[in-house]
């Protein structure tokens, strides 16, 4: 194992560390734990507050959309590991600002079973909580069964739309209905080309050829759906826009999201949005916003996603709406 790090043990604690000292104007710890960050400006009374969570090793997912207009606090884990209910309890009742809080997050099992363990204690504080879960990842579950289905970097549209209807001040429930929507209408296909390195493991996630790529392989190395050879990139992305498109119908104008991993050359990324965006325009579909680069890593490990999310007058609003946080801004 090559890593820049100190003792693997340390990993997750020393990243927050690291980000709270770049970033303190923005982003706050609670009790003095890591576990726990929350939005370093004051609560806004009445405001739907969004709590979201998961392991570390994904930056910037899920640390990195906490801001104005996206999420309000975090439950940060150990590597690829749920954090705690406690400390999701603990961000919850930080956030919360009279008006209730939406639990949005991937469809991981701890973190659906200690999200839910935290619903409940809230509910005995009086604190009313609803859930949405990220299922967009179409290789984890076939079409009919969404709901067993992997939550991937297309958690960014649901924490950009949410966060909106949150910031115009709309109720909890029309807030959580949004989220929904969202994430009924996106959908994520990856690939990956190597594994990454859990640093407290110390060795590979899983072992994959040279000249091999996984079709569908999941953000913590979960299984794909298909090992091929590795294919130049219009034929990648053909096979991977062809999975979505066979998944779900889309109307004429999306958002798209080209992710990488963590050691994918932006140049790449690129690349591939240009087979994409032209794809899109003999399918008569237009791209209305655009974001390629880094938004849901799995440490080391190179590959890509692509999310589509159909859009509608409302969601296009909502997407369009102002938004800053540490790692993610968008001014108009």
């Amino acid at each position: 194992m090559k890593k820049l790090i100190n003792k693997p043990a340390d990993f997750a604690r020393e990243t927050i560390e690291g980000i709270l000292a770049a970033h303190g104007d923005e982003l706050k710890v609670l009790d003095g734990s890591w576990h726990r960050v929350v939005r370093a400006d004051a609560k806004q009374a009445g405001k739907v507050a969004i709590a979201t969570g998961g392991g570390s090793g994904h930056l910037p997912l899920f640390l990195g959309y906490v801001g104005k207009g996206l999420a309000d606090g975090v439950t940060v884990g150990n590597v690829f590991a749920s954090p705690s209910a406690e400390d999701m309890y603990e961000v919850d009742k930080a956030i919360h600002a009279g008006a209730g809080v939406l639990h949005l997050f991937g469809n991981y099992g701890g973190d659906v079973m200690n999200f839910g363990m935290a619903k409940d204690l809230c509910e005995m504080d009086g604190i009313e909580v609803t859930e949405v879960l990220g299922t967009d990842d179409v290789a984890s579950a076939p079409k009919g069964e969404e709901a067993k289905r992997r939550g991937v970097a297309g958690l960014l549209f649901a924490y950009k739309t949410a966060g909106a209807a949150a910031e115009q001040m709309m109720p909890l429930q029309e807030v959580t209905r949004i989220a929904q929507k969202t994430c009924d209408n996106t959908r994520t296909m990856g690939i990956a080309l190597t594994p990454c390195i859990v640093p407290e493991a110390g060795k590979a996630t899983f072992s994959i050829g040279d000249a091999e790529m996984e079709i569908g392989m999941g953000i913590h190395g979960e299984p794909g759906i298909e090992r091929t050879d590795l294919k130049p990139m219009d034929e990648v992305v053909d096979v991977m826009l062809g999975k979505i498109f066979s998944d779900m119908d889309f109307g004429r104008k999306v958002a798209v999201l080209v992710n990488g991993l963590g050691a994918t050359p932006l140049e790449e990324l690129y690349i591939a949005y240009r087979r994409i965006y032209e794809v899109l325009g003999k399918k008569g579909i237009s791209i209305h916003r655009r974001y390629i680069g880094e938004y849901a890593g799995s440490l080391e490990m190179a590959g890509m996603s692509i999310s589509l999310l159909n859009l509608d007058d409302e969601l296009t609003k909502l997407m369009d709406a102002p938004c800053c946080s540490p790692f993610f801004e968008q001014t108009h």
